[in-house]
């Protein structure tokens, strides 16, 4: 009997995989709403936040990144990624939210004929296995990058992410992209003495850029202090130079770093694996239903960014938190 009652207790009512501020903001609802709930996350708080590179500031205004009714105050009206950190970390010690970091999730298995003779699930994760009654994915899009598939692609002066500018100082560095990621940099490490060319595959510096810093980047072209190759793809990388195919052919420049800054996308197999269903064009959008956020598979439920599939412009912080008033709805009116 003593048995029983302890595995009761160990059961969860929701089981949240993602540590992100929409994960967050999913175990803020679910406190308030007297449910039991775990967060997994395999990396640090809000680890898609942390990898954006050091000096970032967001396009967002504070107030539109705040997450259940904790007020977010910034020294300007756009938050820098410091001043986000610190945020989401101040909100989960104040709310003592219940989330398990450096822990992930292998997969997800339903289990029938349970003691509430209704379907639950078993979490799986590199530490141990959980039980719980719903599951909330919102495992973001940050954690798998396009990849050039070029030669050379694998060696140790090539990253797909960028963190801050020292290191590439007095360094020949290719840029490869044109959104956001890839202006900032660019200019970054301009400003702190590399030689920066920047590849890009279409004909102009993306019109999603920051409004404060798309006219820096046209005009650094411009007057030449950074170099833009348009129409223009890598195909081959080397220790020391790079081959670039060109609108007038292959062009082999000297290199000593490379930032691939191509975008993300989510882990759409995790989805698949589990059962949910991804629509068959190239978007891969899962099966939810828009009220209530769950997946064709009763009990699992998705919210933030990844419910656009591969459309990952569409969902951002400020308009995914309701998110999770829609879930914890649904999974009260159960209970």
């Amino acid at each position: 009997m003593e048995y029983i009652l302890y595995l009761l207790m160990a059961d969860y009512s929701i089981i949240i995989i993602g540590g992100g501020p929409i994960g967050l903001a999913c175990a803020l609802e679910a406190r308030k709403a007297g449910l039991t709930y775990l967060i997994i996350e395999k990396g640090c708080l809000v680890n898609s936040l942390y990898n954006y590179p050091v000096n970032m500031t967001f396009f967002s205004t504070s107030e539109r990144l705040e997450i259940g009714d904790v007020p977010f105050v910034s020294n300007n009206a756009k938050p820098t990624r410091a001043e986000a950190l610190e945020y989401y970390r101040r909100v989960t010690v104040s709310h003592h939210i219940n989330i398990h970091l450096y822990e992930k999730v292998s997969s997800v298995v339903p289990v029938t004929g349970s003691w509430k003779q209704e379907t639950s699930f078993s979490v799986v994760t590199n530490k141990t296995t959980y039980s719980t009654d719903n599951i909330i994915i919102a495992t973001g899009f940050y954690d798998i990058p396009y990849l050039l598939n070029v030669p050379g692609e694998a060696l140790p002066k090539v990253t797909h992410y960028y963190n801050e500018p020292h290191s590439y100082a007095f360094q020949k560095v290719l840029v490869v992209g044109a959104q956001n990621s890839a202006v900032d940099a660019a200019l970054e490490t301009w400003r702190k003495g590399a030689e920066v060319t920047m590849v890009i595959r279409g004909q102009d510096i993306g019109e999603r850029v920051k409004y404060w810093v798309r006219p820096d980047i046209i005009n650094r072209i411009k007057e030449n202090s950074i170099k833009a190759l348009y129409h223009s793809t890598i195909i081959a990388i080397r220790e020391h130079e790079v081959d670039i195919q060109t609108t007038g052919g292959i062009v082999t420049t000297e290199n000593d770093r490379v930032i691939a800054l191509t975008g993300y996308q989510p882990n759409l197999e995790f989805l698949k694996n589990t059962g949910i269903e991804l629509s068959d064009d190239d978007v891969r959008k899962p099966a939810y239903n828009e009220e209530t956020h769950e997946t064709n598979i009763p009990g699992i439920f998705l919210a933030g960014v990844i419910c656009g599939g591969m459309n990952t412009h569409r969902l951002f912080i400020e308009n995914s938190r309701e998110h999770a008033v829609k879930i914890i709805a649904a999974v009260k009116s159960r209970s």
